[in-house]
């Protein structure tokens, strides 16, 4: 099936792309960006509290060493609060060194014995000093006389341990911020980098969805998907879709009649919802070929399998069963129409046998030599309605009793034969003895004193059959193989297949729960031995109506 062109999808509108390619490429954008910004805020977020945290540390950490300044609390004890001062020395050179935006000195009172701006010297400071006065050390961000700060703050003790005073020292937040604004072009630089890198990916994955999708929409996929289940499920043949590892993918309502599976198969091994034999083994691809037979609860399968590029396979499966009885008939038919133009000769010499006879005024003779011949025929009809009373077998084999006599070899009931018409599947077993007493006779045929016996027998609803002829026999190392599809001794016939007459009669009996068996035969030849079960319905069950008619049974005479 074609993909749909273009200009068969309508005019061309903006707004929303309708292709896969087109799609995907958007959302995969449009994804990258979004977790990129997620990103890049969730940096940016903790970035600050680290620098902020950052900043109160490194203050604490200069009001701890200018706390621990030997003689900075002696000073504050024993000199006055002045520019000049011990104290305000100590503490700008201390500024000075470590870049702080103020460090200041107070005593008990709060009073500032250092500031950098000397004219605060001697004043009480503008934020609390309470927790430091206490003993406490603090962090914090704050604001006072010379705006916000991160500042940190320390007891200053005397030779007692006792609170003397206290240090504060404070780091420029403008400082910070710009710390904090200088990461951010880099961070930016990286983000930018990694959805570049991200949008290329997603570039070239799209492009290739854009090949493995044929550059279709959404909508011309569903389409598509619509229309093969609406193809695979309308159409009489059979697909399996199996996968690399032998398990069902697709199995359409076709190949669910044929194969006698459910719905439920899709997705399960082959292995589990199929016996073993050729069905299995051509489904699984251990039997290789074009136009593979197999034979699936009595039907003919003609199967063909392609495989995959993924290691898995696509079977079609169709239905041969009509066609293969048709051909069968058709070579039944020509095997009548041969002995028909046999029995015409045969007649004709007997036309002018009689007439002779006529023409030579013997009377007698002539009566004699048609009752001889109506008499042999009248015997052999009466014989096998009397021992096989169901009309269908009866009639079966007394055709096939004709048949096989003009090719010679002659085809007799066995001692001990007899069948009641109680037969559940009459259809069925026609076609078990029938196909049995088409392949003795194609065996028998040409030996010397060619002949086949037939033997039907009911042990209580049970029958078995058993179809013995004349001919060379099997190999014991084919017993197994012989009822295998496609297995067969004769040239192919004009329908071009062979190897289905004695798999479907082990189909028939196998489906009523029986079996059938070959062995040598006593004198030469080969015997088939067919037992099935439950084939006889119960007298009490039998149709008054189907019982033999007088005129069926020899009782006319």
């Amino acid at each position: 099936m074609n993909a749909p062109s273009i200009s068969d999808r309508g005019p061309r509108r903006f707004g929303w792309p309708q292709r896969v390619f087109s799609q995907v490429l958007l959302m995969q954008l449009a994804i990258i960006t979004g977790v990129t910004v997620l990103v890049t805020g969730l940096f940016l977020a903790p970035l600050s509290a680290q620098l902020d945290d950052e900043a109160m540390r490194r203050a604490l950490a200069i009001a701890q060493s200018t706390a621990a300044q030997p003689g900075i609390e002696e000073d504050l004890r024993t000199t006055e609060a002045s520019a000049s001062g011990p104290v305000q020395s100590a503490a700008e050179r201390i500024r000075r060194a470590t870049g702080a935006e103020y460090v200041v000195v107070m005593d008990r009172r709060g009073v500032r014995w250092s500031h950098p701006e000397t004219d605060r010297i001697g004043e009480v400071v503008s934020t609390d000093p309470g927790d430091a006065l206490r003993g406490r050390e603090v962090m914090e961000i704050d604001s006072g006389t010379l705006g916000r700060s991160a500042r940190g703050k320390v007891p200053l003790r005397g030779p007692g341990d006792e609170v003397v005073g206290a240090v504060s020292v404070g780091i420029e937040y403008d400082s910070v911020r710009a710390r904090l604004l200088g990461a951010i072009p880099g961070l930016l630089a990286y983000a930018g980098g990694a959805l570049a890198v991200g949008a290329l990916a997603a570039y070239l994955i799209s492009r290739r969805l854009q090949r493995q999708t044929h550059d279709l929409a959404f909508s011309d996929i569903s389409a598509l998907l619509t229309e093969r289940e609406a193809m695979l499920h309308s159409i009489r043949e059979g697909v399996v879709a199996l996968d690399g590892t032998g398990r069902i993918r697709l199995l359409n309502d076709e190949a669910q009649r044929l194969l006698g599976l459910g719905p439920e198969a899709a997705g399960r091994p082959l292995a589990e919802v199929l016996d073993s034999g050729r069905t299995a083994d051509v489904l699984a691809g251990r039997v290789v070929g074009d136009d593979l037979l197999a034979v699936q609860s009595g039907r003919v399968l003609l199967a063909n399998r392609m495989e995959t590029d993924d290691g898995g396979a696509v079977v079609t499966l169709r239905d041969r069963t009509e066609l293969e009885h048709l051909g069968r008939e058709l070579d039944s038919t020509t095997g009548l129409i041969d002995a028909l133009r046999a029995q015409d000769h045969e007649h004709a010499n007997r036309l002018h046998t009689l007439l002779g006879l006529l023409e030579l005024e013997m009377h007698e003779d002539a009566m004699e030599f048609v009752t001889e011949v109506v008499g042999v025929h009248r015997a052999t009809a009466e014989q096998v309605t009397e021992k096989v009373q169901d009309p269908l077998l009866a009639a079966l084999l007394v055709g096939k009793a004709t048949v096989a006599a003009e090719r010679g070899v002659s085809l007799r009931l066995a001692p001990g034969t007899l069948l009641p018409d109680r037969v559940v599947d009459p259809r069925g077993l026609v076609t078990v003895v029938g196909n049995l007493v088409d392949n003795a006779t194609d065996a028998a045929a040409g030996s010397g004193d060619a002949r086949i016996e037939v033997g039907l027998r009911a042990e209580g609803r049970t029958v078995v059959l058993r179809v013995r002829d004349s001919g060379p026999g099997i190999a014991p190392e084919q017993y197994a193989s012989i009822f295998t599809e496609g297995w067969s001794t004769k040239d192919l016939p004009a329908h071009g297949k062979r190897g289905l007459g004695l798999a479907l009669v082990r189909r028939l009996a196998e489906r009523q729960g029986g079996s059938v068996t070959v062995a040598a035969a006593d004198g030469g030849g080969a015997v088939f031995t067919v037992v099935l079960p439950e084939a006889l319905a119960g007298p009490e069950t039998a149709d008054p109506a189907t019982a033999p008619h007088p005129a069926t049974t020899g009782d006319s005479r």
